[in-house]
């Protein structure tokens, strides 16, 4: 099977996201797509997450509805800080009749060559690469790369949890049963 692995904080997760899924599902030849949920980026402090449970709670309930894509937690049982090519060195031993790709946004592909072990990345995985307004895609590293131009909305996980800290609505921002999970839970007030 080929399969997508969109790896990221999700904190919290938005429409923006699952609009971006679900056009890479729609345009590619990619069967399903795995949300990886990273506990703890390299390139984030782990005091601006919310707790990745919640986080993974919050993907599941966005996401329940569609068979085609799965919610994973293998970074929580995998040495932090999550670093991708760790994750895919395990993923392609445990599943080693999947076909993995990439899925990362032009913003993330800027900086792929600062990751850990960049190099085996490229040579060994696809990239599918989606357009994100002010970050333009130059294939310097000479990856494998699919550029997706898909449906452009400038949403940020950092704008709806600054949103939240202000007591404005996150409304319409976030998927229903989430904007309901974060209101219960009080996510992201302090």
């Amino acid at each position: 099977m080929k399969i997508g692995l969109y790896f990221g904080s999700f904190n919290p997760v938005h429409i923006g996201h699952l609009i971006i899924v679900n056009h890479i599902l729609n345009e590619t030849d990619l069967q399903k797509v795995w949300f990886i949920v990273s506990p703890q980026n390299p390139f984030k402090t782990e005091s601006s997450l919310l707790n990745e449970y919640h986080r993974f709670h919050l993907l599941k309930l966005a996401t329940e509805e569609d068979t085609r894509v799965k919610v994973s937690d293998i970074e929580f049982h995998l040495p932090r800080p999550s670093f991708t090519s760790t994750t895919l060195t395990y993923l392609q031993e445990k599943y080693p009749s999947h076909g993995f790709v990439i899925i990362m946004g032009s913003d993330s592909f800027q900086n792929l060559n600062k990751w850990k072990n960049w190099e085996t990345i490229i040579a060994n995985y696809e990239i599918i690469v989606y357009s994100r307004p002010g970050f333009s895609i130059d294939n310097k590293i000479k990856a494998k790369l699919t550029i997706l131009n898909s449906p452009q909305l400038e949403i940020s996980s950092t704008q709806i949890r600054n949103n939240i800290k202000m007591g404005k609505s996150v409304r319409y921002l976030v998927p229903d049963k989430v904007f309901e999970e974060i209101t219960k839970g009080n996510y992201y007030k302090k």
